[in-house]
């Protein structure tokens, strides 16, 4: 035992990159469930002595023990928000707002799909993007059946918004949240840098898609009217529920807009939130629709990670992309975004991210806050955008996939990513152009 530890001690940053690098490999072929792979590349981690079992050395805090790699502020906000919207959605408000959106558009397909993408767009930035497909699809597949139309055009454009609009907030995607809690930036952050360029890129991806799809957007007058005439008056299945969970919402999301303000930490104000409402509901019911896997898979891979980071790895890789790019910030910055889009577009955002923002702080160290700020939005950009490449891109791709696949309409890999790489290059062009302009230029 005393051999193994000393061969692994001695090849530490080669062992930890080879079982993060196998465990992207077990993710990416989807062979074997992903939160069993982090898992195990986490009690790898651990029992190989890469991280640390114990608390304390001696008398003092052992800086390598593996909780201390482990984001709870991240753990705890992704928990505490997948709660606060299960017991929203209860009250049946998602569906009545995108109903009365609906109506508004007086059954015009173009219109429709555009109010589709825009509503998708927007909950996506408060909610996960998960969440926000799963409430508007019954929505989207009761319009099409009515306007007797294909829903793949709607239902491709949502998958597109979503991961747009989850780009510009703390909240709307899974990287987002994990840059945040580690470069130390706001919700008003993210609000004062990304929603602008995030806003652009909206309007640019739905008009483009209205025009792609332009031919299967037609319909009859008889139809548009039943879809203008849609009785919303029943929606709403517990008033008193809808009440309490939309101020909570309000409340929860404006503590996050002041946290500059108050410094309470996200995940508290979160948490806050959920707590107050599962006063009123049976814990063990909504505890249940907590995806656990997403929450299991972020640990076990934190502690990957942990093992890469505690063997030096990551510094090295900072160091590499330093001397690749002589120290430009422009160089590092475009090839910071223009990788975690490709790369996020074929692989889980999430992992990739969670593995590059210590290399963007072990960059800090060496170059400065100043030099790295653009960098942690070129990630958040590129990781969430990059999304929209292929159907596998991102979590609430898939869902939608088979979803979609389930109810007759089988969405094919090659003609989304048709579509997809189209979105992605339009958009990191236009991220470019800004990262450029606001930052570098």
């Amino acid at each position: 035992m005393e051999h193994l530890h000393t061969f692994v001690q001695a090849h530490a940053v080669m062992i930890s990159a080879l079982i993060l690098l196998t465990a992207y490999i077990f993710i990416a072929l989807e062979k074997i469930p992903k939160v069993t792979v982090a898992l195990l590349g986490a009690g790898l981690t651990i029992l190989l002595g890469l991280v640390s079992q114990t608390k304390f050395v001696g008398e003092t805090i052992n800086s390598h023990y593996f909780i201390n790699f482990v984001d709870f502020n991240v753990i705890f906000l992704l928990v505490s928000m997948m709660i606060i919207v299960s017991i929203s959605a209860k009250s049946g408000m998602f569906n009545w707002i995108a109903n009365e959106l609906l109506r508004f558009t007086k059954g015009h397909p173009k219109l429709v799909l555009l109010t589709l993408g825009i509503f998708t767009a927007v909950t996506s930035a408060f909610l996960d993007n998960v969440t926000t497909v799963i409430l508007i699809m019954p929505v989207t597949f009761f319009i099409a059946k009515q306007l007797d139309i294909n829903p793949l055009p709607f239902l491709i454009t949502e998958i597109f918004a979503s991961n747009i609009g989850g780009t510009a907030t703390l909240i709307g995607d899974p990287p987002n949240i994990i840059i945040g809690s580690a470069a130390g930036l706001s919700f008003m952050d993210f609000l004062k840098e990304l929603t602008g360029v995030v806003l652009v890129i909206l309007i640019v991806i739905v008009g483009l898609m209205m025009f792609i799809f332009r031919n299967q957007l037609k319909t009859s007058p008889e139809k548009m009217k039943a879809v203008a005439n849609l009785d919303n008056s029943n929606t709403i299945t517990d008033f008193s529920l809808m009440i309490r969970s939309g101020i909570v919402l309000f409340l929860v999301i404006l503590g996050l807009v002041l946290h500059d303000v108050t410094h309470i930490e996200t995940c508290v104000t979160a948490m806050l939130g959920a707590s107050f409402l599962l006063l009123f509901e049976k814990p063990k019911d909504i505890l249940c629709d907590v995806e656990w896997n997403t929450i299991f898979f972020f640990i076990g891979l934190f502690i990957i990670i942990g093992g890469l980071e505690a063997s030096g790895g990551i510094a090295l890789m900072a160091q590499w992309i330093l001397k690749v790019t002589q120290g430009s910030q422009e160089a590092t910055a475009m090839i910071i975004l223009w990788a975690s889009g490709v790369i996020s577009g074929i692989i889980d955002n999430i992992p990739y991210t969670a593995t590059m923002t210590p290399m963007i702080l072990q960059i800090q160290k060496t170059m400065g806050a100043d030099y790295t700020y653009p960098l942690w939005w070129c990630l958040s950009l590129g990781a969430c955008l990059g999304g929209n490449m292929t159907i596998i891109g991102a979590a609430a791709n898939v869902i939608v996939s088979e979803t979609s696949a389930h109810n007759g309409y089988p969405i094919p890999f090659m003609r989304f990513l048709k579509y997809g790489v189209i979105t992605m290059v339009i958009s990191l062009l236009i991220s470019s152009a800004y990262i450029y302009i606001r930052f570098i230029h």
